[in-house]
């Protein structure tokens, strides 16, 4: 069954880009914007990725925290991190347990061919660890304004 609005944010325990293990209970208290992309240093993920990093300050003003989920590894990540000077941290899913948990891991049609993939989206998540909007079409190049949005935020 597919996540709701109001349902309990599922928790998970993984590394990030620089080998520290997260786990989604250690940001309670906090407004959170889980993430999901396909991939690492892609040009649709790196528009996404680049669009929250110059708005970080803004984002960060209104208590958000960011975390980016990807398949790729921490290796991957890092590269990722430094290229572009990404300030946040991006968690490790290469066995795809945080993406199945959150129903992000599903077939996807490329110019008429079937795959499974990550679906991009986001989940934004309250102080209290629930579920409090979820960005179904996450749009790269406008996906700070959505996360505002979505929390009630102007830009």
């Amino acid at each position: 069954m597919a996540l709701q609005v109001g349902d309990k944010a599922p928790d998970f325990k993984t590394t990030d880009q620089d080998g520290n293990t997260i786990a989604l209970k250690d940001f309670k208290g906090k407004k959170v914007a889980l993430y999901f992309y396909p991939e690492d240093d892609t040009e649709v993920c790196t528009v996404q990725a680049c669009n929250i990093r110059d708005n970080y300050s803004l984002l960060k003003q209104h208590g958000i925290t960011i975390l980016g989920v990807s398949p790729n590894d921490e290796k991957s990540h890092k590269k990722f991190e430094q290229k572009f000077s990404l300030p946040f941290p991006l968690l490790v899913d290469d066995n795809l347990k945080i993406a199945n948990k959150y129903g992000v891991w599903a077939e996807k049609v490329l110019y008429g061919h079937h795959h499974m993939g990550i679906v991009r989206s986001t989940f934004l998540i309250d102080e209290k660890g629930n579920i409090a909007h979820i960005i179904k079409r996450a749009l790269s190049k406008i996906h700070t304004d959505q996360i505002l949005k979505a929390w009630g935020f102007k830009k």
